[in-house]
């Protein structure tokens, strides 16, 4: 073979090996559509499971709440941390409150009998006048079982039509007597406004109440009345009831307050009456007077301040409920006695009692727009909090030591 004749072999193999080596492999167009399908799958698969781990962190940041103060020996919910010279946490978190106390040296001063106002009780009788969307479902159950492991009666008002949650003072006295009258020990539940049993010459009862950051609660509200089930139950309930417009049932929250919807907007000193005028969770602890139902003002949150601290024996907080449930065993012991095992074997099922898996998440944005009209409803929300705080440490200090008895069989005495 001639010198010019090879070159031009060896050029026609090096363009066939680059034919074969260039070349694009055509798929199937039923294999293009089966792999676009499987990274589909794939993506909404992994997006699931996100969803569902950050489900679970939520419900363990619940369950672990700081175990308190192992560091002063004691068991349950720890506070560790800064120093009392060092920087504050949020005063509003239990560590936050223990720092604040310890460094302005108002612990040595903190008493339990000061913050027990289960001993004023005139009868072995709690009434539970329930704010709505604070988790008050959960806590029903919670006593439904109390109730047959402490052996006191369990009671709970009828659902209504129309809920009415200011009385006139003659409806306020007849509820009051009919309380009154159930035999003793009993627990009472219904949505109702502070009720002064005293003032109609009645046997003070023990008052408890739950609250919930209120802006997270006029959220629940608003989609727990759009969810599908809420509408069934009601309809079963109430064949007469006309079903609401799709519009409205359409709304989303961000969307309802970035355009201004009325049913949104939230102003200082509105009075709107009714059960569905969930803004004022301070209504349900100022009372049944006109001055507590024009929303955020100060004279409404100070008078609901002023029945929490004289009146309630407990207050809880949804958001410290490991909190809430060791304070309520320690200073209503009669009716809450193994409370916390109750709720440590049953978590997973009282966790989902009446939660929404229709409501979508809030931008922290559209939160902070309604937060600016909720100044004293979140203070009044801070101060339960605080209060709910100071009753914890002051049970669980190792110098605190119960000492008085009881007014009534089985109630702590200080």
């Amino acid at each position: 073979m001639s010198l010019n004749a090879e070159r031009s072999y060896k050029m026609k193999l090096r363009d066939v090996e680059n034919a074969f080596k260039y070349r694009r492999i055509p798929y199937p167009k039923r294999s293009v559509e089966l792999i676009a399908l499987l990274a589909i799958s794939c993506t909404f698969f992994l997006f699931m499971h996100t969803n569902k781990l950050n489900s679970r962190l939520k419900e363990m940041e619940v369950k672990l709440q700081p175990s308190e103060f192992s560091a002063l020996g004691l068991t349950g919910n720890h506070i560790s941390g800064h120093d009392a010279g060092g920087k504050h946490d949020d005063i509003n978190t239990l560590h936050g409150t223990f720092q604040y106390l310890k460094s302005t040296g108002q612990m040595s001063s903190l008493n339990v009998r000061d913050l027990n106002n289960t001993r004023k009780a005139q009868m072995e009788l709690v009434f539970f006048n329930r704010v709505p969307k604070v988790g008050s479902q959960t806590f029903m159950e919670l006593l439904r079982r109390l109730s047959e492991r402490n052996n006191f009666q369990f009671h709970r008002d009828a659902v209504q039509k129309v809920e009415t949650i200011r009385l006139a003072e003659d409806q306020q006295q007849e509820m009051a007597e009919v309380i009154s009258e159930l035999p003793e020990p009993s627990v009472f539940i219904k949505h109702v406004c502070f009720t002064n049993f005293t003032k109609f010459n009645l046997p003070r009862p023990i008052y408890l109440n739950v609250v919930r950051d209120p802006v997270e609660r006029v959220i629940s509200w608003f989609y727990y009345v759009r969810a599908p089930w809420y509408f069934v139950e009601r309809k079963a309930a109430f064949p007469d009831l006309p079903l609401p417009h799709p519009a409205w049932l359409k709304k989303d929250f961000e969307t309802c307050v970035l355009n201004g919807d009325q049913e949104c907007t939230y102003t200082q000193g509105v009075t709107v009456e009714g059960i569905g005028d969930h803004r004022r969770q301070s209504l349900f602890f100022c009372g049944h007077d006109y001055e507590c139902t024009p929303f955020n003002t100060v004279g409404a949150l100070e008078r609901a301040k002023f029945a929490v601290e004289q009146q309630y024996a407990v207050v809880g907080v949804l958001e410290d409920l490991n909190t809430t449930l060791s304070v309520l065993e320690k200073y209503v012991p009669r009716f809450f006695e193994g409370v916390r095992d109750i709720y440590a074997t049953s978590a997973e099922y009282l966790t989902k009692i009446n939660k929404n898996n229709f409501k979508p998440p809030v931008s922290e944005h559209v939160k902070d727009i309604v937060r600016r009209n909720f100044t004293n409803e979140i203070e009044f929300y801070q101060f339960c909090r605080q209060r709910l705080h100071k009753q914890y440490l002051a049970a669980h200090l190792p110098q605190r030591i119960i000492t008085d008895s009881a007014h009534l069989p089985g109630l702590i005495g200080n």
